[in-house]
């Protein structure tokens, strides 16, 4: 191949924006669509794609070619949140549907199943995430859906999501994967067999803290994904364009962040692994960490900014812990550029199973000896 033929390098792709040129001015930013609605032509017919815009428009679109191409996807849906994201997944399944979910999750999606549950709209089997022979077991002959979230939230426990497809293929199950932990610059769950691979934008994707998006991925574009196409736009839940305009400029910089975030995550990791004030350090980047091998082979070593530690004394020891940080936020969410801390169980809420003294990170890409010492002094201060 020649080099001038020779395909351009993910990271390449993603920072051009797929190699936007407008082709009149020259401009290198793709611009923002703001129109509600489109007029038909002169045969009154619909100027396909767009004519409204709950359906879609440029920038939406734009945004969303990204993300396929980073998943090495046929077609991505961007929703107005991840939450919208995943409840058109749950809504599309039929009546009285089978799901198979983790015991611990994202707490806003388990809340969903939860709910739909306790109103018999669907049955839920729970598992614990990373344990193949629960998952395996918890399936029935009706499964109709696998959620993985991996790495697993709070506690990043990594499933292998090549096996996982098995078992949930075996079944006639389809496997979504949550990777919002590791974005596809890190880990293409489609290359590993999953059916849906989703992702909150607002996170790593975005990057910034200023956009809430949700991402749907897949191969297969059958039935089941124009349906859940028709109930984003039921919903109203398309992806509206000033956040997308954000979203692609977030993604420009998608690679350097999260290797620097995992770079930053390791330092603090390692540092505070086996310190006197932790009793447990949680993130797959540690050699120790029982799934560490399997998110080596899934991110390619990218293992992203999200752990936790798991802090010694008394609940209020941890709560504080967040309280007398000077450069950590103490603030919900994650994947941005700025590092957050939360106590997880607050967060959560008494229902969610999550160790009362864990506290939730998401490293950024400031200084690392900056957010050690801050680390540092807000335990001290805990248990002084």
């Amino acid at each position: 191949m020649s080099k001038t033929n020779q395909k351009l390098s993910a990271v390449t792709r993603v920072t051009q924006a797929l190699r936007y040129l407008d082709p009149e001015t020259g401009a290198i930013i793709p611009p923002i669509q703001s129109s509600a609605t489109y007029a038909r032509d002169e045969n009154y017919d619909i100027r396909k794609p767009y004519y409204y815009k709950r359906d879609g428009n440029e920038t939406t679109s734009h945004a969303e070619a990204i993300i396929a191409d980073l998943e090495e996807a046929t077609d991505t849906l961007l929703f107005s949140s991840g939450m919208s994201a995943a409840t058109a997944v749950i809504d599309h399944l039929e009546e009285n549907a089978h799901v198979v979910v983790p015991r611990a999750m994202y707490h806003g999606v388990l809340h969903q199943f939860q709910a739909y549950a306790k109103k018999n709209r669907l049955r839920v089997s729970y598992y614990e995430a990373g344990n193949l022979v629960e998952l395996s077991n918890s399936i029935q002959d009706d499964t109709l859906l696998v959620w993985v979230e991996t790495p697993n939230n709070p506690d990043w426990a990594v499933t292998d999501i090549s096996k996982a497809a098995e078992i949930a293929h075996a079944h006639g199950a389809k496997l979504l994967t949550d990777c919002t932990g590791t974005p596809p610059c890190a880990t293409r769950a489609l290359n590993f067999g999953a059916d849906i691979s989703m992702h909150s934008a607002t996170k790593y994707l975005n990057g910034h803290s200023d956009v809430t998006a949700g991402a749907l991925s897949v191969r297969d574009t059958g039935g089941y994904w124009e349906d859940i196409a028709l109930t984003r736009k039921l919903q109203g839940t398309v992806l509206q364009s000033f956040d997308a305009f954000l979203l692609i400029r977030g993604m420009r910089t998608l690679f350097l962040r999260v290797e620097r975030a995992t770079e930053n995550a390791l330092r603090i990791s390692n540092h505070f692994n086996e310190h006197p004030l932790i009793e447990e350090v949680l993130y797959p980047g540690l050699v120790g960490h029982t799934g560490h091998k399997i998110q080596k082979y899934q991110t390619g070593g990218l293992y992203g900014g999200m752990m936790s530690m798991i802090v010694k004394g008394t609940e209020k020891t941890a709560i504080d812990v967040t309280r007398f940080c000077n450069v950590f936020y103490p603030a919900t969410s994650l994947g941005g550029v700025e590092s957050l801390i939360e106590h997880r169980a607050t967060v959560s809420g008494p229902d969610f199973p999550v160790h009362p003294n864990l506290l939730r990170l998401s490293i950024g890409i400031e200084d690392a000896d900056d957010l050690i010492n801050d680390l540092e002094q807000a335990l001290e201060r805990a248990n002084s």
